[in-house]
């Protein structure tokens, strides 16, 4: 579900090809070193996903210091309008504060709009001096919460 959303929201410059699909089909390694959240339906169908970095570790990549992140979130397109990246987004910030840490941060592609107007709606607050590139010629944002 979450390689189809990448996939089909034009997040991944290698389509099919995009080495980044092997991090996003393994939910068992996000489960194992990370907390993987998902959101389900009454019927068990999977309606959202997202991987929480409650520490540093193998899937944090811009947290600092008493800062939880998270990655990787993705609606499925059936499900979206619906509040479940919101509520995939609390649940994080949730974790967080019951954590003990003082904020959350992410990176979001620039073209993520609708992703980009929920974070704000939530608190959220661009960090440009954060911004970064995981590979040449790929640009992500960075936003930040303070909790």
């Amino acid at each position: 579900m979450i390689a189809r959303a990448y996939l089909d929201g034009g997040l991944l410059d290698f389509g099919e090809d995009d080495p980044y699909l092997t991090t996003l089909r393994d939910a068992a390694s996000r489960a194992a070193h990370a907390e993987l959240l998902i959101a389900e339906d009454g019927t068990g169908t999977l309606l959202g996903s997202v991987t929480f970095v409650g520490t540093r570790g193998r899937y944090a990549e811009i947290a600092g210091e008493g800062e939880g992140e998270f990655r990787m979130l993705a609606v499925a397109q059936s499900a979206r309008g619906r509040g479940v990246g919101e509520a995939l987004v609390t649940a994080c910030g949730e974790r967080a504060r019951a954590l003990g840490l003082r904020g959350l941060v992410l990176s979001t592609h620039p073209r993520m709009a609708a992703a980009h107007r929920l974070y704000e709606r939530l608190g959220f607050t661009r960090t440009p001096g954060r911004d970064w590139s995981p590979i040449e010629g790929m640009s992500l944002w960075t936003y930040a919460l303070v909790l």
